[in-house]
């Protein structure tokens, strides 16, 4: 996933200014809309949200949840920042952005002692830490009437430890969720390693693909485990390009069914027409074509939002997830 906005910490808390004076001045129907319950599922098909989408506005866990019932969203793929930095979990002391597509900042010596010690503190506080903390954010989810159906921590790692691993997945499990979600590994000891951790918990890997992806890359990973299941996203599987087509992506999708645990869904073009991210409707990626078929053949797993897109100037990205909601519905309504 690309991270194209590169806002400073400034300009988020500016936001969230702006933002907390938008509620102080609202009318109260604005309170009464973001007390309603969401409801995002159409014609059986249940519409979520990456809330990686979110990105470039602030993050705590209680912004998240109003930015998903803004949007109208019931359901969604939970990256786990947001859950962790609730709980407790240490600060990272070495705050270094890095822009996709630009060089890697370059550690100092002392940096890199810094962030090998903060990797410690964080191994050592996740393998001990209470879930009181993580009980109260299910809570506050059940309140605003949003179920997880996956969960994003970044602890999955061939450097993260079986109990650091194990602890995700418990975590995983109070938040109500069937599956975490993790890159997929390109060493098979690893999802054979992730794959039984994940049936010791009974939780899936739904593991994630960006341009390498093509029909073959999970079937080792599937062989292994049970658990190990697909996050298939059709948006970069379209801009692949040849020989990915239209087709090809509904046969897959049909094909493997029963281990896809989640679809993202983004509009990309194909490699041949720029392989660009673009409003809905607008792109090569099959939208309506896939959402069709998961109503029609009544497939299980969750239609995920990506909003991957560059921001129209004037809106944000609860309007756009919003645009996309409604986008969605208007298919499968």
């Amino acid at each position: 996933m690309k991270n194209k906005y590169n806002n400073s910490r400034r300009q988020f808390l500016a936001a969230g200014s702006l933002a907390s004076l938008g509620l102080l001045f609202a009318k109260p129907s604005a309170f009464a809309f973001a007390s309603a319950k969401p409801d995002s599922k159409f014609g059986g098909v249940q519409i979520g949200c990456i809330t990686y989408s979110y990105r470039s506005m602030p993050g705590s866990i209680d912004e998240i949840i109003s930015y998903l019932v803004q949007s109208g969203i019931s359901a969604t793929e939970l990256m786990g920042d947001a859950v962790e930095e609730y709980a407790g979990k240490p600060a990272n002391p070495v705050q270094m952005r890095w822009v996709p597509g630009q060089p890697r900042p370059t550690l100092t010596d002392e940096q890199k002692a810094a962030m090998k010690k903060y990797q410690e503190d964080v191994r050592a506080w996740r393998e001990s830490v209470s879930m009181d903390k993580f009980k109260e954010v299910r809570a506050k989810l059940d309140k605003a009437g949003i179920s997880v159906y996956a969960y994003k921590p970044n602890a999955f790692s061939p450097n993260n430890s079986d109990g650091e691993v194990e602890y995700a997945l418990r975590t995983a499990k109070i938040l109500g969720a069937k599956s975490v979600t993790v890159e997929l590994p390109t060493d098979p000891k690893q999802t054979q390693r992730l794959g039984d951790l994940g049936a010791k918990h009974g939780i899936y890997f739904g593991y994630h693909a960006h341009l390498q992806v093509k029909d073959n890359s999970f079937d080792e990973a599937l062989a292994q485990s049970p658990y190990n299941s697909m996050n298939l996203d059709a948006g970069h599987y379209i801009a692949v390009g040849a020989p990915h087509t239209t087709a090809s992506l509904l046969a897959l999708i049909e094909a493997k069914k029963d281990r896809i645990t989640s679809l993202h869904i983004k509009d990309r073009t194909s490699k041949e027409n720029g392989a660009k991210n673009l409003v809905w409707g607008t792109g090569d990626t099959p939208l309506k074509e896939i959402l069709t078929a998961m109503k029609k053949n009544k497939y299980k797993f969750p239609a995920t939002i990506e909003l991957e897109y560059d921001i129209p100037a004037g809106s944000d990205a609860v309007a756009e997830v919003k645009k996309c909601v409604e986008f969605a519905k208007a298919i499968l309504v």
